[in-house]
């Protein structure tokens, strides 16, 4: 593991090199930092503008040695409109509702989390992770962080949660200074018909849009990786090439964004660093 400190800057490290899990043949490894004290939100700002992601208090970036194929994500949302297949989504999802709270744990979301793992990702770097593993996942954070949960709407939701179904999605996402980033999020395996992950990304844009803030982040969109194909759908969406923030078009090059120019610059990946 490598370091580097300077005075007042946070340190940061760099992790061994590991097997990808979205390019076979490919290793990966991971630059990263700890996000704690007064100024973890303002840090967790700029480091995400830089392509950075957080888990738990790590803001940790891609770093590998071969390859650059994992791209940092956000929708642009007051210009993001639906294609016909979302709106089908949107409306096949009307008897949900969604309510933005703090981010407390409970045995409910774990049991969700739990059959979502199992069903989607048994094989996965999270798969073994225990009740006391998850809560650790959503409160220990120090910036911003909420916890979105989508339940079944019941005949008096409008008035009182009291009303509210079973929970049948959550999303992870933290509220930063320029947008909604989407940390993790998970839902009910056996609703396949509601599509349920397109569904929470859309009711995120919709959110985001309300706080007033223009983008939401999705993490990193891996070309050649089929699991990572859906986070293109969402247009206009940029992606941070070499010389900042470029508007992507599927099928064709990244385009400079005006916005940019003129003002200047959910994967859920775990990072343990206990494992490092």
């Amino acid at each position: 593991m490598l370091m580097t400190a300077h005075p007042q800057t946070p340190q940061f490290f760099l992790t061994s090199p590991t097997p990808c899990p979205y390019l076979p043949g490919q290793l990966e490894r991971k630059v990263f930092t700890h996000l704690v004290g007064e100024k973890a939100p303002e840090l967790l700002d700029l480091l995400t503008q830089g392509g950075f992601r957080r888990s738990q208090n790590i803001a940790y970036r891609p770093a590998c040695e071969r390859c650059r194929a994992c791209m940092s994500v956000r929708i642009v949302v007051d210009e993001f409109e639906p294609t016909k297949s979302m709106r089908r989504v949107m409306a096949r999802n009307r008897d949900i509702v969604g309510r933005m709270d703090a981010a407390v744990p409970s045995s409910e979301q774990y049991s969700l989390f739990r059959r979502y793992l199992d069903d989607r990702h048994a094989k996965g770097g999270m798969s073994e992770m225990s009740v006391l593993d998850y809560a650790m996942m959503v409160e220990d954070s120090q910036v911003d962080t909420r916890l979105i949960q989508y339940r079944v709407r019941g005949p008096d939701s409008s008035f009182t949660r009291a009303s509210d179904g079973a929970l049948i999605g959550a999303a992870l996402s933290d509220v930063m200074g320029d947008g909604m980033s989407m940390v993790y999020s998970f839902f009910e395996p056996g609703e396949h018909e509601r599509s349920l992950g397109t569904f929470m990304i859309l009711d995120h844009i919709e959110r985001t849009k309300r706080l007033g803030l223009p983008y939401l982040y999705l993490g990193y969109w891996v070309k050649g990786s089929r699991k990572m194909d859906y986070k293109v759908r969402y247009q206009p969406q940029e992606h941070l090439q070499s010389k900042g923030w470029e508007r992507y078009k599927p099928g064709g090059a990244a385009q400079p964004d005006r916005r940019d120019a003129e003002t200047g610059p959910a994967d859920g990946s775990r990072i343990a660093p206990a494992g490092l």
